[in-house]
């Protein structure tokens, strides 16, 4: 087997050392690996511990294939970490801590983190600006009686409105990528300021008919669907995002359950991550995308609870 195609042969693949090093070692290094303190060349490999060492003395100059990457630090070996990374990747409605932790054999406290972790790996670096056919939309996130306890549905559950609510903003390019972020208010500042972030001047950008999306017309081929009216008309609707909506929330209200607000972006990209290689992949193409960002990216458990202060949800 050259490189697995199924979550099965992940499993088989990645449980023998060699196979682990050596996947990893040639998608970071396809030229040769190079040591990640001073870029030297050439590093004398050790075989029998599975690390380099560099010819040049300096602090450090031992290192592993895990250094400078998602996985630095971490006593899990590559045959528990990657066939996380292949599921997280490559289920569509995500996969959550508790399966992760029954699956590989770890605490589900380690699986939060590792899951994390690999969300990070997730990130897009968004490279150029969308353009041809683009939809701007936004929605709440969160807020859902059933979920709440009765005390907490109580005094945050005072109608329909988004009190209580995250906001999400995104912009789409029909036939390409989504892009998509947390946002603090539904106004023209955060909502355009989206749009010109991402989107090319010039194209034709579909957005239902809040206000906060007047004015887009001055660099844009603005047109608005009035959902009151109808969902379609022609060419102008905000369907693809509809179905981003559809799936982000499909994941969050059904497999993660219960996501702090502060922890959002992180499961957004994830699942940004999948909708943006979707198409053309099969699920080793997409396992190799999420390898080609581990690189320079870390996350230590104590970034990651600062914000929960002691309390807070695991999913």
């Amino acid at each position: 087997m050259d490189t697995p195609r199924t979550l099965t042969d992940a499993i088989r693949y990645f449980s023998d050392p060699d196979n682990c090093l050596n996947y990893l070692a040639a998608r970071r290094w396809p030229n040769g690996v190079i040591c990640p303190t001073c870029g030297n060349a050439n590093p004398y490999f050790d075989r029998k511990r599975r690390i380099w060492e560099c010819r040049v003395r300096h602090p450090r100059r031992k290192f592993s294939v895990k250094v400078g990457t998602i996985f630095e630090d971490s006593p899990l070996g590559l045959d528990k970490w990657l066939p996380a990374v292949w599921m997280i990747a490559n289920c569509k409605n995500g996969v959550s801590s508790y399966e992760i932790h029954r699956a590989i054999g770890v605490t589900q406290k380690t699986a939060w983190f590792m899951l994390h972790r690999i969300r990070l790996a997730m990130q897009d670096e968004h490279d150029g600006l969308l353009a041809g056919e683009i939809e701007a939309d936004e929605t709440f996130i969160g807020g859902k009686a059933r979920n709440m306890h009765k005390a907490k549905r109580a005094s945050k559950i005072t109608g329909r409105g988004p009190k209580g609510k995250t906001i999400v903003a995104a912009v789409l390019e029909r036939g390409g990528e989504v892009r998509a972020t947390v946002v603090d208010k539904r106004r023209k500042k955060q909502l355009q300021g989206l749009v010109n972030a991402h989107v090319e001047k010039g194209a034709s950008v579909y957005t239902d008919d809040l206000k906060s999306y007047e004015g887009l017309a001055t660099h844009y081929e603005h047109q608005v669907i009035n959902h009151a009216m109808t969902y379609v008309n022609e060419r102008v609707h905000t369907n693809g995002l509809e179905n981003f909506w559809s799936l982000l929330k499909r994941g969050l209200n059904g497999t993660y359950v219960s996501v702090e607000p502060f922890h959002l972006f992180r499961y957004i990209d994830e699942q940004a991550f999948r909708y943006n290689n979707r198409k053309d992949m099969n699920d080793g193409d997409r396992f190799s995308e999420v390898i080609t960002g581990i690189v320079g990216k870390r996350l230590t458990y104590e970034q990651l609870v600062g914000a929960l202060d002691g309390a807070g949800s695991m999913n």
